[in-house]
């Protein structure tokens, strides 16, 4: 007798329940509901968004440290490290400054803050100070002792991403020296402590569409949406240059792997989504790492290049921040040259780098650049202050899609990516979609109950 089909609301309870896509979709279009309906008890949800980072990021500097040493440890090949972060600041600085090139040719071309005439006395620039918590953005100097350890502990307790790179390297390079006959406990020890990390990633990851539904009822419940209407043609056309920015990524990386972008934004659609809800890439790191992992790219790669572009390879915050720079200019009429937006390319090259985890680091940026122009008044960056949240979305998916073509352009580039294996994942071909819940289960079940008695074998 031929099978039954499920109703269709047997169906979509199915794909509800163990679809995350669809769970993340679901609570992002409640979110917007709910924030435009009740604003006053949307604000009330932020705790909801900011606990689900707060765990996230709990996981993400022991799993960068595993993945780290475990990638040296088993290239078995120190140099070949050294190769990969050095090309991938090359690929950082030639994608950021690419960034910042099109953000400038789109804003002369559009110019969306002319007409209006800005009398930059009249805005609040207090509450500038009060975005950023008066603080600054650190010198190059300041930058690089920053990135070194004082403690092995510390590095970890600050959640400091390139602290944490700088040990695992350490550790990964005292393997690679002392060979596995005298640590022989030590890597997998190491191995061990990241499966079960990754498992851990799959339990906090349940909690995804309350944080998603959280987040986008606080944006629609504090912003409204009329700020769209005030600032349509800034937020349209930073959004055209993100969609052109990452046409020209979907090329290099069609021309230096062979990969579609579009097959891979298919392949992390869970993540993405994530992303866009949560208005963070750091929510979503440990999922794509583990997805860079399983469509080819060698750990160390993965380890060393996704985690190095959350600090040097902000593109979408590049984008944004030379719109906003001509965006302000023109709003109070000043009119910048050619070299003076030049400089501006030049100054935000060095302060659009490290800005990750600073508070408010968009506005030290532009105030930054507009000083040093010595042409748009400082208080002026307090126009941007009303869209600067609506452009999360668009800076999160520029970062994440940039970040990602880095790891397999780097990996490619340095022969640590498996051709053959990533077109197979992309094109669906391999199915890795049940790995993760697999792993929670093994994580799950005592091993024990796993191992099937003799009688059962038997029979």
């Amino acid at each position: 007798m031929p099978q039954s089909v499920p109703s269709l609301p047997r169906r979509a309870a199915r794909t509800l329940r163990t679809s995350l896509f669809t769970q993340v979709a679901l609570a992002l279009v409640l979110g917007i509901a709910v924030g435009k309906l009740w604003p006053g008890f949307a604000s009330d949800l932020q705790p909801l968004g900011d606990g689900f980072i707060r765990l996230i990021k709990t996981i993400i500097s022991p799993l960068v440290f595993c993945v780290v040493v475990v990638g040296i440890a088993k290239a078995g090949d120190l140099k070949a490290f050294g190769r990969i972060g050095l090309k991938a600041l090359i690929w950082f600085e030639v994608a950021s400054t690419l960034a910042l090139v099109v953000g400038l040719l789109a804003a002369n071309l559009v110019q969306p803050g002319s007409g209006m005439n800005v009398d930059p006395a009249t805005l609040n620039t207090a509450a500038v100070d009060a975005k950023t918590n008066g603080g600054s953005l650190p010198s190059t100097t300041e930058f690089v002792l920053h990135s070194l350890p004082t403690s092995f502990v510390g590095a970890f307790a600050e959640n400091s991403l390139l602290q944490v790179l700088i040990l695992a390297c350490l550790v990964g390079a005292a393997l690679l020296h002392l060979g596995h006959t005298k640590v022989p406990q030590v890597l997998p020890a190491i191995e061990q402590a990241q499966e079960i990390i990754f498992a851990i990633v799959g339990f906090v990851m349940r909690l995804a569409p309350i944080a998603v539904f959280g987040a986008m009822a606080v944006l629609i419940g504090n912003y409204g949406l009329g700020v769209i209407e005030t600032y349509g043609k800034l937020i349209a056309l930073c959004y055209a240059a993100a969609a052109l920015f990452i046409a020209l990524l979907a090329v290099a990386l069609k021309m230096v792997t062979g990969l579609s972008l579009w097959k891979f934004l298919r392949y992390i659609r869970e993540e993405m989504l994530l992303a866009l809800g949560t208005a963070s890439t750091e929510s979503v790191m440990p999922r794509v790492m583990q997805k860079l992992r399983k469509a080819g790219a060698r750990d160390d790669a993965v380890g060393l290049v996704l985690p190095t572009g959350y600090s040097f390879n902000l593109d979408g915050a590049s984008l944004y921040l030379s719109i906003g720079t001509l965006f302000i200019a023109q709003a109070v009429g000043v009119d910048l040259s050619l070299s003076q937006q030049i400089t501006v390319v030049l100054v935000l090259m060095l302060t659009s780098k490290g800005m990750a985890g600073i508070p408010g680091s968009a506005f030290l940026a532009l105030s930054a650049t507009a000083s040093s122009l010595g042409a748009i008044p400082a208080g002026a960056v307090a126009l941007l202050l009303g869209v600067d949240r609506i452009m999360d979305s668009m800076r999160v998916v520029t970062n994440l899609l940039g970040n990602c073509v880095a790891v397999f352009a780097v990996s490619r580039w340095e022969g640590a990516l498996d051709i053959e294996r990533a077109k197979k994942v992309l094109n669906r071909e391999i199915d890795v979609s049940g790995d993760d819940e697999e792993e929670e289960a093994q994580a799950v079940v005592p091993a024990q109950l796993t191992k099937k008695e003799p009688a059962t074998e038997a029979s």
